[in-house]
C-alpha cells in the first residue's frame, strides 16, 4: 500500500513538471498549427543555461530560473523570426523538415561545446534526500519542482485567458486571417507564442537540473514526453497538456516501479501511438 501512494505521489510531481515541458509545445501548435522538433533542444538549453550559471556563479540553483526563461525566450523568438517565418511561406514538409534540422543544429553545436560528459549539480535548496510523510516516502527535489512547475503553468494560463495579449495570441490562433483585419500584428503573435514556448521549457530545464543529468541529447528524452502529452491531451489545448501530463507522470512512474525502469520510455511511447491511432484529436483537441 505504502508503495502504491509513493508511486501515485511521485507520478503526480513528475506528470506537473511533465506538463510544464509540453505547455510550450502545445502554446506553439496552438497558434501557429506546427510541430516544432526542436522543442526538447530548447529544454536541454535551459538545462545548462541553470547548470552553467550555478556552478559558474557558485549560486543557488533555483534563481538560475530566470537566467534560463530568457535565454530560452530568445532562443524561440530567434528560431522564429530566423527560420520558423520562412518556411511558413512553403509546404508543411518544408516546415517539419526545418525544425528537425534546427533540432540536430543546436544539439550538435551543444555537444561540440560541452562535450559529450554527463554533469549534474551537488548542491542547492532541492537537492536533499526524500522526506518523509507518514510512512510515504516523497522526493524532495520533485516536490519543489512540481510546485514551481504548476506556479508557472498557472502564470502562462493566466495570461493566455485573462490578459488582452492573451486575448490577441488565441484569435491568431483560431484565425490568423480575421486577427490580422480586427489590427493584431500576427507576425508578432506568432514570434511571442515560439517566445513563450521556449521560456516556459526553459524553466522546466532549469527545474530538471536538480535532479536529472545534463547532457546534450537530453531533450530527446523529454520531448518525445512531451509529443505523448501534447498528442494525449489535445493539439493546442492547453488544459489538455496539464491534465495529460498527471496522467504521463503516472504512466512513467508506475512503469518504472511495477514493469521495469528500463521499460518506463517505451510504455509512454506506446501511449503516444496508441492515442494517434485511437483519437487522434486528444482527449480536449478540437
Amino acid at each position: 500500500m505504502e508503495t502504491l501512494l509513493s508511486t501515485t505521489i511521485s507520478g503526480l510531481l513528475m506528470g506537473m513538471l511533465f506538463a510544464l515541458v509540453a505547455l510550450g509545445l502545445a502554446i506553439i501548435f496552438g497558434v501557429m498549427d506546427i510541430v516544432n522538433f526542436a522543442h526538447g533542444e530548447f529544454l536541454m538549453v535551459g538545462m545548462y543555461a541553470a547548470f552553467l550559471t550555478a556552478t559558474g556563479l557558485s549560486m543557488e540553483p533555483l534563481l538560475t530560473l530566470p537566467v534560463s526563461a530568457v535565454i530560452c525566450f530568445i532562443l524561440g523568438m530567434g528560431s522564429y523570426y530566423l527560420l520558423v517565418r520562412y518556411l511558413l511561406k512553403g509546404p508543411m514538409l518544408a516546415q517539419l523538415l526545418g525544425t528537425f534540422g534546427l533540432m540536430i543544429f543546436i544539439r550538435y553545436l551543444a555537444m561540440a561545446i560541452f562535450g559529450p560528459d554527463y554533469k549534474t549539480l551537488e548542491q542547492g535548496l532541492l537537492i536533499r534526500p526524500s522526506i518523509n510523510w507518514g510512512p510515504v516516502m516523497i522526493s524532495y527535489p520533485k516536490l519543489g519542482a512540481a510546485v514551481i512547475s504548476v506556479t508557472a503553468f498557472g502564470a502562462v494560463y493566466w495570461l493566455i485567458n485573462r490578459t488582452r495579449l492573451g486575448m490577441a495570441l488565441k484569435a491568431t490562433a483560431l484565425d490568423v486571417e480575421a486577427a490580422g483585419y480586427m489590427g493584431i500584428n500576427t507576425e508578432k503573435m506568432r514570434g511571442l507564442a515560439w517566445g513563450l514556448g521556449g521560456a516556459t521549457v526553459g524553466i522546466a530545464g532549469a527545474l530538471l537540473t536538480n535532479f536529472y543529468y545534463v547532457f546534450p541529447t537530453v531533450g530527446l528524452l523529454f520531448v518525445m514526453i512531451a509529443f505523448a502529452t501534447v498528442a494525449l491531451g489535445g493539439f493546442g489545448s492547453i488544459k489538455g497538456a496539464f491534465i495529460a501530463g498527471l496522467i504521463i507522470g503516472l504512466i512513467w512512474d508506475f512503469g518504472g516501479t511495477y514493469v521495469g525502469p528500463e521499460y518506463k520510455f517505451a510504455l509512454i511511447y506506446l501511449t503516444y501511438f496508441l492515442v494517434i491511432i485511437l483519437r487522434p484529436q486528444g482527449l480536449f483537441g478540437w
